[in-house]
């Protein structure tokens, strides 16, 4: 056997090791809060008797897990591509596992922020923060709310409904994979998804915007580059992600909102504002303090106590600590537009079709670039539409790359009508 081969052959061996390692984690489950706590603290506001939710979190003993971390790290090569992916992926876990032994506790910060970073990170390209990226969106959803309200159709969809077009749309796509979609009253998100799983909440309405999101952030993303992975010759892994990933996971699916014209400038407000109240939590601000946030921001009592929840899960809700995951949404679609765009620039589409292949993060698909050539990571079985439609892709992106000159804090009305 061929040195390369044989490398290949201890990687992929390493790679499996590490996918039953973590087989049993599941961090967001850990971490979130049963729908009693939200029918409790609703009912108790709304007589004035507001309240801390008193959330309790199961506990696990993560030490062999870590053992088996530690061994897969160390027998990589770090000299190797796959290598590395896998000594990153592993330690990423490592860290994970350390997050839910401090569960409940101020130090599940630091590791959150460890894995899915904080408001204040600069964005891609030297640019502003998370978190001033946030206030400008919301800003923005603010001065134009009215005006959209006027001309948008106010109608909602029954959970069941969506379900069974979701189902059907599914069904087309995915031709070698069965996909289940499901309502699940236990459900506080609006929807979640997996490789074979998508899950709606049940007995809540969706709006058109909220049906093309779910098809094509959790069907065309989230469970497509599960599919793809799971069907990886070597690397297994690629098939469940691990929260290294999560930033460009969340960041493509939210960019494929808005390359397929399914993001509203509502469903931007929302993303900004949850890393609004990450700030005021790490800062001080307490689960009711976050909680008023969001009703003064306009959204319901539900929404208010769902978006409050995603701030402070596994952490005390008392201030000066969060569960930083919703950062990554803004951070990771600016990371993943910008990304497209250098690859239009670059002539590299070829490369951004390879972000599918499975559950990566950005620069594996730059690291691993000579085990795609070598075919140790096989090209995805299934791209989302808007991908396959690349000329579609090209001229957008074309579009945005040379928008993106014009300043339009020099332009006013006259200039657009002498332009005409």
């Amino acid at each position: 056997m061929a040195a390369d081969a044989r490398t290949l052959e201890h990687h992929a061996a390493l790679d499996a090791r590490l996918v039953a390692a973590v087989r049993g984690i599941r961090l967001l489950e850990a971490v979130s809060w049963p729908a009693r706590l939200q029918e409790e603290f609703l009912g108790a506001w709304r007589i004035g008797r507001i309240h801390l939710p008193r959330p309790e979190y199961p506990r696990g003993d993560y030490a062999e897990v870590r053992r088996e971390l530690e061994a897969v790290h160390d027998g990589a090569d770090p000299d190797e591509p796959i290598g590395r992916y896998l000594r990153q992926t592993a330690e990423s876990w490592r860290i994970t596992t350390r997050l839910l032994d401090a569960v409940g506790t101020h130090r599940v910060t630091a590791y959150s922020t460890r894995l899915f970073g904080r408001p204040m990170e600069m964005l891609p390209g030297d640019g502003p923060t998370n978190l001033d990226a946030a206030r400008h969106f919301v800003g923005l959803a603010d001065e134009m709310d009215q005006e959209l309200r006027e001309i948008e159709p106010d109608y909602v969809l029954p959970a069941e409904t969506v379900q069974a077009e979701l189902q059907a749309a599914v069904d087309h796509f995915f031709t070698d994979h069965k996909v289940r979609v499901e309502l699940d009253d236990t459900l506080i998100a609006k929807a979640a998804a997996s490789s074979q799983r998508i899950r709606l909440r049940t007995a809540t309405g969706f709006s058109e915007y909220d049906r093309n999101q779910l098809l094509v952030h959790e069907a065309f993303v989230h469970t497509l580059t599960g599919l793809n992975g799971r069907e990886q010759p070597h690397l297994k892994s690629l098939g469940r992600g691990s929260p290294r990933t999560t930033a460009t996971q969340e960041g493509l699916a939210t960019f494929a909102e808005l390359i397929s014209g399914s993001m509203d400038i509502e469903r931007m407000k929302r993303i900004s504002l949850r890393i609004v109240a990450i700030d005021k939590a790490i800062h001080g601000a307490d689960f009711v303090e976050v909680f008023r946030f969001f009703i003064e921001a306009g959204q319901s009592p539900t929404d208010s106590f769902t978006s409050s929840q995603r701030v402070f899960r596994g952490v005390p809700l008392g201030g000066g600590a969060a569960f930083t995951k919703d950062t990554v949404y803004l951070h990771g679609l600016l990371a993943v537009h910008t990304f497209f765009r250098w690859c239009l620039r670059h002539h590299q589409l070829g490369r951004a079709r390879q972000l599918f292949a499975g559950k990566m993060a950005l620069e594996d698909v730059f690291a691993l670039e000579g085990a795609f050539d070598a075919g140790a990571i096989a090209a995805p079985r299934y791209l989302p539409p808007w991908m396959q439609r690349a000329n579609g892709l090209a001229g957008a992106l074309a579009f945005s790359l040379f928008a993106n000159k014009i300043r339009l804090d020099r332009v006013d009305a006259d200039d657009l009508v002498l332009g005409l």
